[in-house]
């Protein structure tokens, strides 16, 4: 907007956090700590069940790439983008999942105070991948068959940027929200809420940010011009983050971070600006005990003992929290739970089936995967071993697996 502050874009490696710095040298016949379990050891037993990891290799691939309809997506938009609107500006509006358990209109940090057994699927960072998109909901439909219940689904966040099918992926979940907006839940994620129209274009406040560029030069088009300003709006009123009954946290990011604790411990108000920020932008470092918050960044990194405090933290204010599911984090296998969060498990889940350009190292071709929740669990992760023919029809134009990379901008989600 005129006269506004507008924050540039920073490229997403450039969070860091430092580590806490060690403790000065013991003095002699003065009482000292343990010392620290090593986060490489073989982690202890959690005290939150992880269920085992599920392959799955039976899914109707060819019919799933067959069924991507990229052209009949951008067909459709004009209706998709009218109704939806339409919807979102009617009496009721769009009644999307959980948003009964809203304490306001303005609540962003939704605590759940029950939630039913009928299935939830969680999936994690899409940026454009249509294919993985559609793998996913070809095995939550086919499991909601086997089982006679109308699953749901939590997106965590981070739709769009990195190329792939940008455009088609918002329109297609523009559609899941249409067909049945109470079985869905948009988690806003750093590069949703990068995203902003001020009026004359379209803006964004990390790299990458070809979403915004592709919406920026088709603003002749009205109708992906609308698609755009429909995905602005509709991660303005998305939550940052949903805590579950069971002690789950889904956010697509992490928490309130420890310089926050002490005001949050107050206040009890999960609604101020940083925290809704750090649900949305801070980073898990897989094995650090605890990282100084570096508030010159959004994206400050967060540690197990970090978490634990939080979970401490958040038990007194009456919303409890043992784990989490996330996404956020690019992790090679598409998924990572961490040893060293052996107390507060931590699971980060993504849909990618590529491998992003600003993504250096490894094989071209990935195994996305989601989540399901599990009642006192941390979320039962499914892994969908999409053909590697599929996944390189669809993006062949993405740098092959020995090729070195042209561009090295962003870092890690």
């Amino acid at each position: 907007m005129d006269g506004e502050l507008v924050e540039p874009p920073e490229p997403e490696d450039a969070a860091t956090s430092a580590e806490v710095p060690a403790p000065p040298a013991p003095v002699e016949g003065e009482l000292q700590e343990a010392p620290a379990a090593d986060a490489d050891a073989p982690a202890p037993p959690s005290l939150i069940p992880i269920p085992p990891v599920v392959d799955v290799h039976d899914l109707a691939w060819d019919d799933i790439v067959a069924s991507l309809q990229v052209r009949a997506l951008r067909g459709r938009m004009r209706a998709t983008v009218e109704q939806l609107e339409a919807r979102l500006d009617s009496e009721g509006g769009l009644p999307l999942l959980f948003d009964e358990h809203r304490a306001s209109p303005d609540d962003r940090a939704l605590q759940l105070t029950t939630v039913s057994d009928a299935p939830i699927w969680f999936i994690g960072d899409i940026h454009g991948d249509l294919l993985a998109l559609d793998a996913a909901l070809a095995l939550i439909d086919r499991e909601a068959a086997r089982e006679h219940a109308r699953p749901r689904i939590v997106l965590l966040g981070d739709l769009f940027d990195d190329g792939g099918y940008e455009l088609e992926t918002l329109l297609r979940i523009f559609e899941l929200m249409l067909e049945h907006s109470p079985s869905v839940c948009l988690l806003a994620g750093n590069h949703d809420e990068a995203l902003g129209y001020n009026g004359a274009r379209f803006t964004a406040t990390v790299s990458p940010s070809d979403f915004s560029d592709l919406l920026n030069a088709n603003l002749a088009h009205e109708w992906i011009g609308r698609t755009g300003k429909l995905a602005v709006r509709l991660v303005a009123q998305a939550p940052r983050a949903l805590f579950f009954p069971d002690g789950l946290l889904a956010v697509h990011g992490g928490f309130p971070l420890t310089d926050l604790h002490e005001a949050l411990a107050q206040t009890g108000n999960w609604n101020h600006p940083q925290c809704l920020t750090d649900f949305v932008w801070s980073r898990a470092h897989p094995r650090a005990r605890r990282k100084m918050p570096n508030r010159t960044t959004r994206g400050s990194q967060f540690g197990y003992e970090d978490f634990a405090a939080f979970c401490a933290l958040s038990a007194t204010l009456g919303r409890p929290v043992t784990h989490m599911v996330r996404g956020h984090d690019h992790v090679d296998e598409r998924y990572e739970i961490y040893p060293a969060y052996a107390d507060h498990p931590v699971l980060t889940t993504v849909a990618l089936s590529r491998r992003l350009v600003r993504e250096l190292f490894g094989p071209f071709v990935r195994v996305p995967t989601v989540a399901r929740w599990v009642r006192g669990s941390l979320p039962q992760v499914y892994r969908l071993h999409i053909p590697e023919a599929h996944i390189r029809s669809c993006y062949p134009e993405a740098i092959g697996e020995d090729e070195p990379p042209t561009s090295t901008t962003g870092g890690a989600t």
